[in-house]
């Protein structure tokens, strides 16, 4: 099941969130792991849901990629993600290659105009079958905004979820994105979404 949802403000894709974080920590007496994106849209989303009184000591939060930089660099996603949410109880884990990975409640991705997901970009090849949750790659091109080698969950791992979220911005996005729900194009979201088995919301 697929919803696409416009037009939604940075408040309300938080309440979503708050809702269905609530959900998964009612269902269950454990920790609730959750991955999120990092880059600019993701942070103000993020600094809204942190304003909600979940039961954050039993979250657990993965980037769902990263730079390859230290966790004190300005572009280090888990460096930013713990500065946000380990002063509100919830633990942080940086991707580390060879680890393994939690079974996620909620992944929740970014999308580029290439139809890259994480760091899993058009010249990586990413694989449905890939047998490594977590990969180093490097983007080809580099992002001048970013130029670092990357660390990225696999297509396997971020379908290791219950529910899928992206939140995409802008038209040039919404094309690619409308394309590869219709099982266009060969772009690393479209293999995703072809071997997505869950609940899908999309927020435009």
């Amino acid at each position: 099941m697929i919803e696409v949802v416009d037009g939604a403000s940075d408040a309300a894709i938080a309440d979503w969130l708050a809702r269905r974080i609530a959900a998964a920590l009612t269902d269950g007496s454990g920790e609730v792991s959750l991955a999120v994106p990092g880059g600019q849209t993701p942070f103000p989303i993020l600094a809204e849901l942190a304003k909600h009184g979940l039961e954050w000591g039993r979250l657990h939060f993965w980037p769902t990629d990263d730079r390859v930089v230290p966790a004190g660099h300005p572009a280090s996603n888990y460096g930013r993600l713990s500065s946000l949410l380990v002063p509100i109880g919830a633990a942080v884990s940086p991707l580390v290659v060879g680890q393994k990975v939690p079974h996620f409640a909620l992944v929740w991705l970014g999308m580029g105009a290439d139809g890259h997901i994480a760091s899993l970009f058009p010249n990586t090849d990413p694989q449905v079958g890939d047998p490594l949750p977590v990969r180093r790659l490097t983007p080809d091109p580099l992002p001048p905004e970013a130029p670092f080698d990357r660390i990225t969950l696999t297509i396997p791992a971020l379908l290791q979820a219950d529910e899928l979220l992206f939140v995409i911005r802008g038209l040039d996005k919404r094309a690619v994105l409308d394309h590869a729900l219709a099982g266009g194009g060969d772009w690393p979201i479209t293999r995703l979404l072809a071997a997505a088995h869950q609940p899908i919301t999309c927020f435009t």
